[in-house]
């Protein structure tokens, strides 16, 4: 491996550069530019112009943060990219109709960093991709069009992100951050630079790599503890058993790991581990497991739907022209965020049966859906279904959203927000 001698000392004169200013960008950009001189650039300058007011849709950053006096400029141009030091890229990493993965975003962003990178300068991943592809996609595009050799001229590190959205326990800097450089000085250089701002620390994995390979799993793991369960669900509705008195009894045993059935959606647990299996398959081996959690959890929204029509029918509602209330789009609660939400399908499955859908959520801009609507009607609705554990949806109590729907009617509750004996039905 080619002496990393070039690499610029890390100092608080180091000019940082964060790519996409999304969950994961916009929070690091304010970390960062607290100890170092940072811009934060995104391609959406509607984000920009709402950034530079001191607002952040996403709900990631307070209005007292934006206040706070830091060393930053944000820009949708990309000239403000020149002559900085350390480039982060946090840009999306989606999958495409057939499940595979669309690293087009994240190779964009390197084709920006690469017409502008000099000798000495360190580009860092954070977008979750599969075990290989930052070495096999990225580092290629970056000497192809700078035209400066790997690991003697210019250096690559990946840093997976942690970002939980909504979450206001688990913040960017109290949680351990993986690490990892092209080189071991490049690594000890990236580390260093992540310990600079991360409360909780760092690990520094071994190889660019392992780093991916941990993060991609991260969420695998989780995908299929909830499939598991999500199959189990579905197996005590048929037995007419209780699926949350089940997971009560169970967990008393100290090592009963603790998940619930739901709807997995959102850009990380319901995508990583395409990428993952996409991998696999390049290299000959068919990822039996993995695939069956995703089937399993992709069908769930599907599966709610069809709870909620049989519970109608046999409380002989009619389905046709029936009007529904589903309350909460995102994917998870206490946030806006609607990435792959999977109240979609139970949307679209009921609207297969000619029912009227209404939508509300709280946290959700109304221009996301033609559905949503402000404060629904009183005793209006055949059904209601909890989609989305928001506050205020628990804030209203059952009474409060009974008063949504008609005497007659179907309240499903999907996060088990109340109390079982209180709904009709429930994962």
């Amino acid at each position: 491996m080619t002496s990393s001698t070039n690499i610029k000392p890390l100092s608080k004169d180091s000019r940082i550069a964060i790519l996409g200013l999304g969950y994961v960008g916009l929070p690091l950009a304010h970390a960062f530019s607290k100890i170092y001189p940072t811009v934060g650039f995104d391609i959406n300058s509607q984000r920009i112009t709402e950034i530079n007011k001191g607002i952040d849709s996403n709900s990631e950053l307070t209005n007292e943060q934006f206040k706070e006096t830091l060393n930053i400029a944000y820009s949708d141009d990309e000239n403000c990219l020149a002559d900085c030091d350390i480039y982060i890229i946090t840009a999306p990493t989606p999958v495409d109709e057939q499940n595979h993965p669309n690293l087009e975003p994240v190779k964009q962003a390197t084709r920006m960093v690469a017409s502008r990178l000099k000798k000495g300068n360190i580009v860092v991943f954070e977008s979750t991709v599969y075990p290989g592809a930052t070495e096999e996609e990225c580092v290629p595009l970056l000497s192809e069009i700078s035209g400066l050799s790997f690991n003697a001229d210019f250096f690559v590190g990946y840093s997976p992100e942690r970002i939980n959205p909504g979450d206001n326990q688990h913040s960017l800097t109290s949680i351990v951050k993986v690490t990892s450089g092209s080189t071991p000085e490049a690594a000890q250089t990236v580390d260093q630079l992540y310990k600079s701002i991360i409360a909780a620390g760092t690990h520094l994995a071994s190889s660019i790599r392992v780093a991916e390979a941990a993060k991609v799993i991260e969420n695998t793991q989780r995908d299929l503890n909830i499939a598991l369960v999500n199959e189990l669900a579905i197996l005590f509705d048929k037995l007419d058993i209780n699926t949350q008195e089940v997971l009560k009894a169970a967990g008393s045993k100290w090592n009963f790991l603790p998940f619930s059935p739901g709807l997995v959606g959102g850009h990380c647990i319901g995508v990583d581990p395409y990428y993952l299996t996409y991998k696999a398959q390049q290299v000959g081996y068919h990822p039996e497991v993995i695939l069956a959690g995703r089937r399993i959890n992709d069908a769930m929204g599907a599966y709610v739907a069809e709870r909620v029509v049989k519970l109608m029918l046999s409380k002989r509602i009619h389905i046709i022209e029936s009007k529904v209330l589903v309350l909460g789009l995102a994917f998870k609660e206490n946030c806006p965020d609607t990435r792959n939400s999977k109240v979609v399908d139970i949307i679209e499955t009921l609207q297969s049966y000619h029912s009227s859908i209404d939508l509300y959520d709280p946290w959700v801009d109304p221009e996301s859906s033609e559905l949503l609507i402000g404060i629904p009607e009183e005793n209006c609705y055949d059904a209601v279904i909890i989609a989305v554990a928001h506050d205020q949806f628990r804030d209203l109590g059952i009474a409060g959203i009974r008063k949504f729907a008609k005497e007659k009617s179907v309240i499903f509750d999907v996060k088990h927000v109340f109390a079982s004996d209180d709904v009709d039905g429930a994962l």
